[in-house]
């Protein structure tokens, strides 16, 4: 199966996929040590039973601004210059990149714009502004945001933070895994929701030094198959913009430096549907007494749902988020089925 932009104004990755290794995780974990929360891992006998596995969820919906992805935007604004923190970061995101960076540069004593589609969750939206962030709004079906993220921070000579395509941004979302192994110790496969692929990059470059002939396997919403259609083809195929109740996986096309990691340390990539997302939402809820955002719950759905052949003896799954406003969730879970 089978590198990078970042903005022209923000600091210029290092090219190919070792820009991003188990040392610059670990350095990306101590910079966020004190800062980033260390998540729990949760375990439930009663989905153990359901899959066959030993199951340990690492619970993202816990972390700062409710996701995994405060991790890499701490870390990539920790690591820019003083004068480009003087000057300012931009970031485009559907909501919670967008939260991240807003926190980060508060915490940092910078400022954020972010770029962020009409459509995004009203929930979201509120909270990325609450971080002290300006939004800056776009139609997702006819613009392309890396487009205009980078002419935004071009015209405002803003340092841009993408969501998944910067070796430090990966650095930092792989910190989920090394958190997660060194509380659980080696682990037969890892799932974890794919979206630009960010997440899975940095966990797959931790978890594949740590534990060598570990299984990484990414979940995605079937709506939105790009990263299976491009590891099938050996490059980054695009696809119309998703349309899933997973807001935060509707991507159009894998980002060009995860792509480089995951095509090399990714077993397979496995597909979900909306209906076994919901129902995964339903079932964390019921039977382990935490929220989930849809694409939070994509990986655990994969599970649930028998997306996975043979799972080892000791599966560890990643709940990347449990960003979701009170209407949105009840909504979602009265059209829920049951999962177990």
């Amino acid at each position: 199966m089978s590198a990078r932009p970042s903005g022209p104004s923000g600091p210029t990755p290092p090219a190919g996929p070792a820009a991003v290794t188990l040392d610059s995780v670990r350095e990306a974990a101590a910079r966020l040590a004190g800062v980033a929360h260390r998540t729990p891992v949760l375990r439930s006998r009663t989905l153990d039973a359901l899959v066959g596995a030993e199951v340990h969820l690492k619970c993202e919906s816990f972390q700062r601004i409710g996701a995994f992805k405060f991790r890499g935007a701490y870390n990539a604004v920790a690591r820019l210059t003083p004068e480009q923190r003087r000057r300012g970061v931009a970031a485009y995101s559907s909501g919670n990149h967008a939260q991240a960076v807003a926190l980060a540069a508060r915490e940092l004593g910078t400022t954020a714009v972010i770029l962020m589609p009409e459509d995004a969750p009203r929930s979201k939206r509120e909270a990325t502004a609450g971080y002290g962030a300006e939004i800056v709004t776009y139609d997702r079906y006819t613009g392309d945001r890396t487009a205009l993220g980078r002419a935004l921070a071009e015209e405002r000579g803003l340092a841009l933070i993408p969501p998944y395509d910067h070796p430090d941004v990966i650095a930092g979302q792989g910190t989920t895994a090394l958190e997660l192994i060194e509380e659980t110790g080696p682990l037969g496969a890892l799932l974890t929701p794919v979206g630009g692929g960010g997440l899975m990059a940095g966990c797959a470059t931790a978890a594949t030094a740590l534990v060598p002939g570990i299984r990484m396997i990414g979940v995605e919403p079937e709506a939105g198959d790009d990263y299976v259609r491009s590891l099938a083809a050996g490059e980054r195929v695009a696809v119309p913009v998703p349309r899933t109740i997973a807001d935060g996986q509707a991507t159009e096309i894998p980002g060009e430096l995860p792509f480089a990691i995951n095509r090399r340390l990714l077993d397979s990539v496995v597909l979900v549907t909306d209906d076994e997302i919901r129902a995964a939402m339903r079932f964390a809820f019921e039977r382990l007494k935490i929220v989930t955002e849809p694409s939070g719950a994509c990986a655990l759905a994969a599970l649930l749902s028998g997306r996975v052949d043979a799972l080892p003896p000791r599966v560890g799954v990643v709940v990347s988020g449990g960003n979701i406003a009170l209407d949105r969730f009840l909504e979602i879970m009265g059209d829920a089925p049951d999962a177990a």
